[in-house]
């Protein structure tokens, strides 16, 4: 009897997160476009970019086709994705002991004919971070790899702007 109280307690709680809505980030929960945005053409100020990578990874998961110009329904212009690192607050050496990181990316949405339907928009992601003077090396990955879920969420960030737009536009 005592070693299925634990068991119950869990399967509870697993039913209770899952009928309020909860997903682990980055698991589900992605924004479908209507199926007539399914095929789109992306035409990118830097193709080869990890952040161009990204989004046409966000993009494929929710449905996205990318397709050439001609056979697309919708063309997204990216501009270059920006990265900015500014001190927020200075430590009694005067040395930064906080950093605000800042990565934002204009896009343009357009329709086969070529008329401008969304933008130009800039979607923008802030995160602020802790700064150790003493471990240069370990701050400077951390750095990395805050600008990599950096890219994933304004990645996202568009998908919902496009979504929400396709959505209102019928």
């Amino acid at each position: 009897m005592s070693s299925s109280l634990p068991r119950l307690a869990v399967a509870l709680l697993v039913a209770l997160l899952a009928g309020c809505g909860f997903h682990l980030r980055g698991t589900g929960g992605g924004t479908a476009l209507p199926a007539s945005w399914g095929a789109m053409h992306l035409q990118a100020a830097s193709p080869n970019s990890e952040f161009t990578r990204v989004l046409r990874a966000r993009f494929t998961a929710s449905g996205i086709r990318w397709v050439d110009a001609g056979e697309a329904t919708h063309r997204l212009e990216l501009g270059p994705e920006r990265f900015a690192q500014r001190n927020l607050s200075i430590n009694a050496e005067a040395r930064a002991a906080e950093f605000e990181l800042t990565l934002r990316a204009t896009f343009t949405v357009r329709d086969d004919r070529g008329a401008l339907l969304l933008g130009p928009e800039t979607a923008q992601v802030a995160k602020q971070m802790e700064n150790d003077p003493r471990n240069v090396v370990g701050k400077a990955e951390e750095i990395r790899i805050l600008r990599d879920e950096m890219r994933g969420e304004l990645a996202q960030q568009i998908i919902r702007r496009i979504a929400f737009f396709a959505a209102s536009s019928g």
